[in-house]
């Protein structure tokens, strides 16, 4: 199962590839995507992105996982969460959403099971 590709990218929308819905803020992971919903984990621009954010799609089974954490990088990313990655044995990029989306894109091209967590607003 591969990683879908993320069709579109612009100011507070995402598409993924062979899906209808139009995300905010989205989740990947090989087979499948959703929606990322903050208040699941009460997650706010600082601290940011929680260990309990990321650990439905390191659940997926993905060696890499990246981060896109806003257009202008507004959304914090702590030190917990990339070591609760690491200590998983996933390997962690943390990118500027554009930049992120892009190697997410190169990633699941090269067949890497890849997952990615993407803030498409600041």
């Amino acid at each position: 199962m591969s990683s879908p590709k993320i069709a579109s990218l612009s100011w507070g929308q995402m598409k993924v590839q062979d899906c209808s819905t139009t995300y905010k803020d989205c989740k990947v992971w090989p087979g499948g995507s959703r929606s990322w919903d903050w208040r699941e984990t009460g997650t706010e621009h600082s601290p940011g992105v929680q260990p309990a954010d990321v650990e439905e799609v390191a659940k997926k089974g993905v060696q890499t996982l990246v981060i896109g954490h806003g257009m202008s990088e507004a959304l914090k990313v702590p030190a917990s969460t990339v070591d609760y990655l690491k200590k998983q044995g996933i390997n962690v990029l943390v990118l500027q959403t554009e930049q992120a989306v892009k190697e997410y894109n190169a990633l699941a091209a090269q067949g890497v099971r890849v997952g990615g967590v993407f803030h498409s607003t600041c």
